[in-house]
């Protein structure tokens, strides 16, 4: 004994969203609202079935014709127009001649929720997809949090980094930062010609001594600023000291530019700084080497050189930059 259902469009769309109902001629009479959100371009009522699919196993290439001898068996179709996501099918005989095309995604579902931005309400409650797509929104939310973790650790990891080569009153770079810069610029795969000074606050103990370490502290925020001012913003100014600093100067090794820097920074520092109802005055005494003096520049060799050239500022009588002339003699330095 055989009996019959009749079921209207709203319960099938309920059943199976991805069904396609098809007349005796092939033309689409209905379709499911997933169906029609996979080809949001067309207008799938009225369209010939064959032009918005392709039967690809098994074949069709009769047309229409052989795709009525292929009721019952598994299907394997293909959209013809992009993207041309792969589907599953069975079909199913009504009366009347009218055909009745049940899809599924099977393994194209990743890519089909990508694609068409499907979720679980365009799938029927029993269709096994719906547990799929669970998993695949949960890996999806995993990655996610696991990319701003991710994100989080590398701010921190930088903020660290930061942290660890800067000096903590100026905000300037430190001796640690100082040393790996002029690590990278001297190594002989990536060597860079560069300009450096060792510079040293003259008649800074006097401030300290005579207004106190707050007003030091205030002069050394100043001096930070007037170097940043006078540099560019890929040199580096590093705070090596209580009253000392090192500035490194990339693709610069004219000494008379150098030695104009220098005058300036010098002319700033000595202009008298305000703390509060009180005066304070500094200078510098600068000393300065450059890269193309040496054969192969090393970093402890440069520091000591230019260090040799501050102190020839300081016996010289304060105040003034010296360039260290000659990397092999000492002795062989010109005062400015």
């Amino acid at each position: 004994m055989t009996s019959t259902v009749s079921l209207g469009f709203d319960a099938l769309d309920g059943l199976m969203p991805m069904h396609i109902l098809i007349d005796k001629l092939g033309v689409i009479m209905h379709a499911g609202p997933t169906a029609v959100r996979l080809r949001p371009e067309h207008d799938l009522l009225g369209m010939r079935l064959f032009d918005v699919l392709t039967c690809v196993r098994p074949a069709c290439d009769g047309g229409f014709e052989d795709f009525r001898q292929v009721i019952g068996q598994p299907l394997k179709l293909q959209f013809r127009a992009a993207p041309h996501t792969r589907l599953r099918g069975l079909l199913h005989p009504l009366d009347d001649g009218q055909l009745l095309l049940n899809l599924s995604l099977g393994y194209s579902v990743v890519e089909a929720v990508s694609d068409y931005a499907l979720t679980s309400r365009d799938f029927s409650h029993c269709d096994p997809t719906v547990e799929m797509l669970f998993l695949i929104e949960a890996k999806s939310a995993a990655l996610s949090e696991s990319k701003k973790l991710n994100a989080r650790l590398d701010e921190a990891r930088e903020a660290a980094q930061t942290q660890a080569e800067t000096d903590a009153l100026t905000g300037l770079h430190n001796r640690r930062a100082m040393d790996q810069r002029l690590c990278d610029m001297t190594q002989s795969r990536r060597r860079t010609e560069f300009g450096l000074m060792h510079l040293d606050l003259d008649f800074f103990k006097q401030v300290n001594d005579t207004h106190g370490h707050a007003a030091g502290d205030h002069v050394l925020l100043k001096v930070a600023s007037i170097l940043r001012e006078e540099t560019r913003a890929n040199d580096l100014v590093a705070r090596v000291g209580g009253d000392e600093f090192v500035l490194i100067f990339p693709d610069c090794t004219d000494v008379t530019l150098l030695d104009t820097i220098a005058a300036r920074i010098i002319a700033r520092l000595e202009e008298p700084i305000p703390f509060g109802s009180k005066q304070c005055r500094i200078s510098a005494s600068i000393g300065t080497t450059i890269s193309s003096l040496y054969s192969e520049p090393d970093p402890d060799r440069m520091l000591s050189d230019a260090d040799t050239a501050l102190y020839q500022s300081k016996n010289a009588g304060r105040a003034r930059h010296t360039l260290f002339k000659d990397a092999f003699e000492a002795d062989d330095m010109v005062a400015h």
